[in-house]
């Protein structure tokens, strides 16, 4: 049989589809642990700009720098399978509870202003899914939210990968297989290709790219 990876309307929360939506999420959420959002409320300008400004600062400073590490560790004429790294180049960037985007000292100004407005829209979104997963449970609203805050509020922040051409792409993994720690990890990913798998009953689901859609993912603090 054939797994569909789930689909969910954000905008019909709104509307005579609730009832249907959050039934959707709800089956998502056990059955899955993964969903797609399409009509999130995130402006598809300011997702267009993210993915446009991030693309130039990979090219500008850090392709350069992953040629450099590739050559070094002799990848690129690998001739059996490498299982301790994977191919990709990642910045990270901190926003709560205190950000560390002044301190990384190759980030244009307009970049760091984009991301910050990134930032805020994610967090937003993060909070109104856990109040619907606090619905869903028969939880009080901001009860999950109220646990993720603890004593110093929450850690939050934007994990920011690209995937450059492999040349041994059955031998080096872009990510290996893992589970994600944390609360709710909500993902923005390439529309024109394709990467991201998720296992579901012991075989591998490829999440396809939607444009302007983001993934959300239930990580191992929340199932717990």
């Amino acid at each position: 049989m054939e797994l569909t990876f789930p689909v969910i309307d954000f905008s019909k929360l709104n509307g005579e589809e609730r009832a249907t939506a959050m039934e959707m999420i709800s089956d998502a959420c056990e059955n899955w642990g993964f969903f797609e959002l399409v009509n999130h409320g995130i402006s598809h300008e300011l997702l267009d700009t993210v993915e446009r400004q991030t693309k130039e600062h990979y090219r500008k400073c850090m392709e350069q720098r992953f040629k450099e590490m590739v050559a070094s560790k002799g990848l690129e004429t690998v001739q059996s399978e490498i299982n301790d790294m994977d191919w990709e180049s990642t910045l990270f960037l901190r926003h709560l509870p205190e950000s560390n985007m002044s301190e990384i000292p190759d980030l244009e100004q307009d970049y760091r202003k984009v991301m910050k407005e990134f930032a805020v829209e994610l967090e937003k979104l993060a909070e109104q899914l856990l109040d619907l997963l606090c619905e869903n449970m028969g939880l009080e609203p901001g009860y999950l939210k109220k646990v993720f805050y603890g004593s110093k509020g929450p850690n939050f922040g934007t994990k920011i990968s690209n995937y450059p051409p492999c040349p041994k792409p059955d031998l080096i993994k872009g990510l290996r297989a893992h589970t994600d720690a944390g609360g709710i990890i909500l993902l923005f990913q390439d529309d024109k290709v394709s990467g991201l798998q998720l296992l579901k009953d012991e075989q591998w689901i490829d999440v396809l790219p939607m444009k302007h859609s983001i993934v959300v993912n239930l990580g191992d603090q929340l199932e717990v």
